[in-house]
């Protein structure tokens, strides 16, 4: 079925249901709903794909090799070294980088790939691993395009990031859920589904970096990602703080976690589409009125998610999903990570030297990963996680403040996938012992080199930053301000200064 039809004729069952007595079991149980469950996830994992230039080989790696070193029943780790990376810079040994698998303890034949980047300053700089998002997307996005030590530069070289987290931080990129980038399996039953599946990989992960590298144990430890990773950071942090308190394995020392542009409470940021929209002046007051009419149904599905999953939660990704793209089909060829910009031909952003640099065999070598191809994002991981996009990871978030687990929320403001009203909105309204205080908080500037660079409020162990100049990505679009924004928050400087009125910075 042709997109525009698929959506038209949804709209239109939507708005008999508003007007009519038709029942929402009659709506959840109709044909349209149910035939839709099996194409629309796909489609849009596909098209997302292709707006970012990329285009996998495969929709998953469940790669099947005779290679045994790339078996292996532990981490498996080696000094990496690419044959492009420019020499002018710090040496690739004096930084310590690394790139390796480990084999899940709790899977059938997963293993999960990662780099690892010590800091330039310290060893006893905290340790922050960065998730990214998709569902399914390589955190090789965020290394090379992002917060990584090094940039393409020209015909697939690599050139020194002066604003790569590594210069305040031991930094780990993981490719997960499993599937995705070089993380890999040969058994289908290691798909992950849901938030349960995808943290116990990621902590179990972590046991045994830390036993491969104790130095680096006591160190502080952070969790930070974007997008769909305002799913896993929480539900990580919690399993973290989990393992801690029940004294499992070695102690990890978790200090705080990071989610930029996050879809992390959909209940709530669904509903701020169209008010963002209309405030960007992508739709008009016409337009926000008439989809606003889909958004009772839409939070009925979420709440039936959340109490019964399963097939409500396919039918709330359906439903829910026809809000976000109706303002597309008003807003036109707009970047929905960037309003600033437009996409051209379906082209949002050009990802595609990652991808054809990490399926070099020079490159493959460096990294010890053999035959296996990079899998940049996988439609199939992201089909699986349908069950557990619609729901709240927020309400794990409460009992982490509570016991004094810093958390920053920060969003670049040109973002409508996951804008920052939303995630303003889902933060002021968590229930905490501090909500009331944070809700009165006012909202100060966030200043880098004496300007202006965002807006931040903040009470206790929480805190909110709105970013400007930025989309979706904020540390491809402001890597500076990402970079202090960072190193301020680990050294509990990203608060409001009750002398000055304003935001601290270095």
């Amino acid at each position: 079925m042709p997109s525009s039809t698929f959506f038209y004729i949804l709209f239109s069952l939507l708005l008999n249901l508003l007007i009519s007595p038709f029942s929402y079991a009659t709506y959840l149980n109709s044909p349209l709903i149910l035939s839709s469950t099996a194409y629309l996830p796909k489609l849009q994992a596909e098209k997302l794909i292709r707006e970012l230039n990329l285009f996998p080989k495969d929709s998953i790696n469940t790669a099947s090799i005779d290679d045994s070193s790339v078996l292996p029943s532990k981490i498996v780790e080696k000094q990496l070294k690419f044959p492009q990376l420019s020499e002018v810079g710090p040496s690739v040994k004096e930084f310590g980088h690394h790139a390796g698998y480990y084999k899940l303890p709790h899977s059938k034949d997963a293993r999960m790939f990662y780099f690892f980047f010590e800091s330039g300053i310290s060893e006893d700089d905290p340790v922050v691993i960065w998730l990214t998002g998709g569902p399914g997307c390589s955190s090789e996005l965020a290394l090379f395009y992002e917060n990584g030590p090094f940039h393409f530069a020209k015909n697939l070289s690599l050139e020194w990031n002066d604003y790569g987290w590594d210069k305040v931080s031991n930094l780990l990129f993981v490719d997960q859920p499993i599937g995705t980038g070089f993380s890999y399996t040969s058994d289908d039953k290691d798909i992950r589904h849901n938030e349960e599946g995808v943290s116990n990989d990621l902590y179990d992960f972590l046991q045994a970096f830390f036993a491969q590298h104790p130095q680096f144990a006591k160190n502080d430890f952070y969790i930070t990602g974007e997008s769909y990773a305002g799913h896993y950071i929480p539900a990580f942090a919690s399993r973290v703080h989990q393992g801690n308190k029940a004294k499992e394995g070695i102690h990890i020392n978790l200090k705080g976690f990071a989610i930029g542009n996050g879809l992390t409470n959909p209940e709530i940021q669904y509903k701020a589409y169209t008010d963002y929209a209309l405030d960007m002046r992508l739709i008009k007051k016409s337009d926000h009125d008439n989809i606003n009419k889909m958004i009772p149904v839409c939070e009925q599905t979420i709440k039936a998610c959340g109490s019964d999953g399963g097939d409500s939660c396919v039918s709330s990704y359906v439903v829910c999903t026809d809000i976000f793209n109706k303002i597309m089909e008003i807003a036109g060829d707009v970047n929905y990570y960037d309003i600033r910009t437009k996409c051209e031909a379906s082209l949002c952003y050009d990802f595609s030297d990652m991808e054809t640099f990490l399926n070099q065999k020079s490159v493959r070598d460096a990294l010890g990963v053999g035959n296996i191809e990079f899998v940049s994002c996988s439609s199939t991981v992201y089909d699986a996680m349908l069950m557990d996009w619609m729901r709240d990871l927020e309400v794990g978030i409460p009992a982490l403040l509570e016991d004094g687990i810093r958390v920053l929320i920060y969003a670049g403001e040109y973002d409508l996938i996951c804008n920052w009203l939303g995630n303003s909105r889902w933060v002021h309204a968590m229930e905490w012992s501090g909500q009331k205080e944070f809700g009165a908080a006012p909202t100060v500037p966030f200043v880098v080199d004496g300007e202006e660079a965002g807006q931040m409020k903040s009470h206790g162990p929480l805190s909110f930053l709105k970013v400007h100049d930025a989309g979706h990505m904020v540390p491809m679009d402001q890597p500076k301000a990402a970079l202090q924004m960072l190193r301020s928050w680990m050294q509990g400087k990203l608060a409001l200064s009750e002398t000055e009125g304003r935001v601290a910075y270095m």
